[in-house]
């Protein structure tokens, strides 16, 4: 019998699923998301979970195409000015151990973004993990960003959560949500 914590997670109306992290829980009952992003928070830290399809970016290959959207992502953030964000590591990700094997390739990507939350004036020191699945035979690329905040401001909203770091996700909780993402309907793709 598997325990809840090995159970996957449907997502997109059951296109795809993985094994999401303890404490995962569906912000689309909290507020609107986007129709190509499933969005996860852990009940007690300010830690995320984005699942994202977005279009295929065919003009940067490999791990430049994890940069080009570690970079847009900055842009949403509003963290380009210089020192807002930096890149620390990208690694391929060896496709024997996903099940997403229909990836032409898959990476990891880590690094640090200056943010503010809600278009707040107070910066927070936030890493982002961030998983790239490359789909071109479905002009598609997978984002998987887990965002786990590493200095919050006094000033930000996000303070009071800060004080109740209850068994936080670890970025091997990310790294299994990586290994079993499963495709089971590529009529998601259109």
């Amino acid at each position: 019998m598997q325990s809840r914590a090995d159970q996957s997670h449907p997502l997109f109306g059951g296109a795809l699923s993985a094994v999401l992290p303890h404490s995962a829980k569906d912000t689309s009952e909290l507020r609107e998301i986007p129709d190509n992003q499933e969005v996860f928070v852990h009940e007690h830290t300010d830690q995320s979970l984005i699942v994202e399809l977005v279009e295929y970016q065919s003009q940067v290959e490999n791990e430049d195409a994890a940069r080009y959207h570690f970079e847009d992502i900055a842009g949403s953030n509003k963290a380009l000015e210089p020192d807002a964000f930096e890149v620390t590591s990208v690694v391929p990700l060896s496709k024997s151990e996903l099940s997403l094997s229909d990836c032409s390739s898959a990476w990891m990507l880590t690094g640090t973004q200056c943010v503010s939350k809600f278009n707040e004036e107070a910066r927070n020191s936030v890493t982002l993990h961030l998983g790239l699945f490359r789909l071109p035979q479905f002009s598609t690329d997978v984002l998987i960003t887990f965002n786990d905040p590493q200095r919050i401001s006094p000033d930000s909203s996000s303070a009071a959560s800060a004080e109740t770091h209850r068994q936080p996700w670890t970025v091997q909780d990310f790294q299994r949500l990586l290994q079993t993402l499963t495709l089971h309907n590529p009529g998601l793709f259109g």
